[in-house]
């Protein structure tokens, strides 16, 4: 999460904004492919200072949310994202120059550096980037309140809530607590509105004709080609996502009952453990294989046993990239992440890493506790700062993933490696569980990962309706439960009012991080773990694979990272795994003998939910 930009010369920038272009158009020689150079490299370091400073007042802002803090960080990130759209606009001088193709991607990377492109008016620039982060200022101060048998209200944050839904088994508390979080997005809908058309005016002065095409053209290729894209691999992933639905709807309606959970319809939303039913791990328990030795591996119990504290959780992630051969964390990640959610304040709580200056000083924000969820999360997080350091030494542009869907990735490829041969190398587990086990084992990953391919394709597929006005702000919840029955096959739980506004209740919303990413991620992991299985020499099942401690993963891995993101991403993903695209092949093969197992549970049962 890098917020690049500084207040003290905001004033300055906002007014050149809106005078530099006019006078670039009065220069009527064609540019050489030096002054393109040299105007790239005043960008690169102009952006790399205002970087640097952007990110540590978004740091600040998000680890002590005041209004204060809130203004310094509105301001900061209006300069940087100012300074893009500004050099975004000059440098449309170079689009018919003689570049070369390193020079000429730069280029193509600064239009595309901003996922929110403020307008060139100074003033709804400074609304705008108001707006995002008092969004998500709220979102981090969400609270609710409920009346209590003594004299005070009991208030609670997204923690308290989500313990509940991770820990609860009464119908009645999950929909409270799943009611109550829901209320804190109320009162975002007419400001994110006002965000969206913002921001689309913004795109347009850049050539796109929303912000949700600008998202789209992110990925060495065509808007449209990228929705294809995703179709084919939805396509590819929809049959296995079937099946573990069904079977999760007959386990749910066993334990609530049929009235609650109909037999061939949608799940109601709040059963799943998860404020967002984008991950099913927390019911296992509901889920589990009823055949003896079933029982699985539960990190959680390890960890409660091992007395396992969030400091000692991030030195068993830092330990796996060592392992590989890779470099410890610098100091002053120790000194400067935050890894426990304050008492004396109220922070921004989803997990999160940073990279301040694109060098050394990188971080995590996140409020660990010692369960399963959060050990997969540290490895996930630190996935970003690896690559975040192995890249450092690039030109300040090519300093991110090959694409975005790279970066989140790598740390979920890491923690596919988390098998009970990785726990007991670690002396978390004993004894590694019989084969008889591995049904449970796999079904522990599937309430993870496939879970979640819906929700990770759905939430840019309304967003993506918002920004061209396909939807209307009078419909924002209509569409969102639409697409959330279209995709995942889940209801809300109660009948929605009309001030509802339920895509706030997600931090990627009001903190406008484009969500394709994960999607694409959650399928990329797997060749990237396929890869590594095999450079390490692993000849066995690939769900039994861990490259913990294996040099050779651990070089083809940093080969990749070191790249960043100076050539086109399906280049790297070749040099990384062989293949030329994205493919599901790999997450297919991992699960294929759950998929065997799911298809003779679900015997007799529908499949799908009529709205598919």
């Amino acid at each position: 999460m890098n917020r690049r930009t500084h207040a003290t010369l905001l004033t300055g920038l906002l007014l050149v904004a809106a005078t530099t272009v006019g006078a670039q158009q009065r220069v009527g020689a064609r540019p050489t492919a030096a002054e393109a150079q040299r105007f790239m490299e005043k960008i690169e370091k102009d952006l790399l200072d205002l970087g640097t400073r952007s990110g540590r007042a978004s740091w600040v802002a998000a680890n002590f949310i005041t209004d204060d803090t809130e203004e310094l960080s509105a301001q900061a990130q209006t300069a940087y994202s100012v300074a893009v759209q500004r050099y975004a606009v000059e440098a449309k001088r170079f689009d018919d120059a003689q570049l070369s193709a390193p020079l000429r991607r730069k280029f193509l990377l600064l239009k595309l550096a901003l996922v929110a492109p403020p307008p060139g008016n100074p003033e709804e620039a400074a609304e705008m980037t108001r707006l995002q982060v008092g969004l998500e200022a709220d979102y981090g101060k969400g609270t609710y309140c409920r009346k209590t048998a003594g004299s005070k209200d009991e208030c609670l944050q997204l923690p308290d809530l989500e313990k509940i839904l991770r820990e609860s088994r009464d119908p009645k508390a999950l929909l409270e607590a799943w009611q109550g979080w829901h209320t804190i997005s109320r009162p975002m809908r007419p400001r994110y509105a006002r965000f969206v058309e913002l921001s689309n005016k913004g795109a347009r002065e850049l050539g796109f004709s929303n912000t949700g095409e600008m998202w789209r053209s992110a990925y060495d290729m065509s808007p449209q080609e990228l929705e294809r894209e995703l179709e084919r691999l939805w396509t590819q992933v929809r049959p296995f996502y079937l099946q573990l639905h069904a079977y999760a709807r007959t386990k749910l309606g066993e334990k609530y009952g049929t009235q609650l959970v109909p037999p061939n319809g949608l799940i109601p939303a709040h059963l799943f453990g998860n404020m967002w039913a984008q991950d099913w791990s927390n019911v296992y328990d509901v889920m589990a294989p009823k055949a003896s030795n079933a029982g699985g591996v539960d990190i959680s119990a390890l960890l409660a046993a091992k007395q396992v504290d969030a400091k000692a959780m991030v030195k068993y992630g830092e330990g796996f990239f060592t392992s590989l051969g890779l470099q410890k964390l610098p100091e002053t990640f120790w000194q400067r992440s935050l890894f426990v959610k304050p008492r004396d304040r109220e922070v921004v709580c989803h997990a999160s890493a940073w990279d301040l200056d694109t060098q050394d000083d990188v971080r995590l924000k996140v409020c660990l506790v010692p369960t399963s969820e959060d050990f997969i999360v540290v490895h996930h997080e630190l996935g970003h700062l690896y690559y975040d350091l192995a890249y450092k030494k690039l030109p300040y542009l090519f300093r991110g993933g090959a694409n975005d869907s790279f970066h989140e990735a790598i740390g979920d490829a890491v923690a596919l490696s988390i098998t009970p041969t990785y726990l007991k190398q670690v002396g978390l587990l004993a004894e590694i569980p019989p084969p008889s086990g591995d049904t449970a084992l796999l079904l522990r990953q599937a309430l993870d990962r496939v879970a979640f391919l819906p929700f990770g394709l759905l939430i840019d597929r309304w967003r993506w309706k918002v920004f061209s006005g396909e939807v209307s702000p009078a419909d924002y919840n209509k569409a969102w439960w639409e697409l959330r029955a279209k995709y995942q096959g889940i209801s809300r739980p109660s009948e929605a009012t009309p001030e509802d506004f339920d895509p706030g209740a997600k931090f990627h919303v009001p903190a406008n991080t484009p969500y394709t990413r994960y999607f694409l991620a959650r399928i990329l992991q797997f060749q990237f773990y396929r890869a590594m299985c095999r450079e390490a020499g692993f000849t066995g099942p690939l769900y039994r694979c861990s490259f913990y401690g294996s040099k050779e993963a651990g070089r083809k891995l940093e080969a990749m990272l070191e790249k960043g993101a100076g050539q086109p991403w399906q280049k790297t993903l070749f040099e990384m795994t062989g293949e030329r695209q994205i493919d599901a092949n790999a997450m297919l093969e991992y699960f294929e003998p759950l998929s065997k197992w799911l298809e003779a549970q679900n015997k007799g049962t529908k499949l799908g939910w009529g709205q598919e």
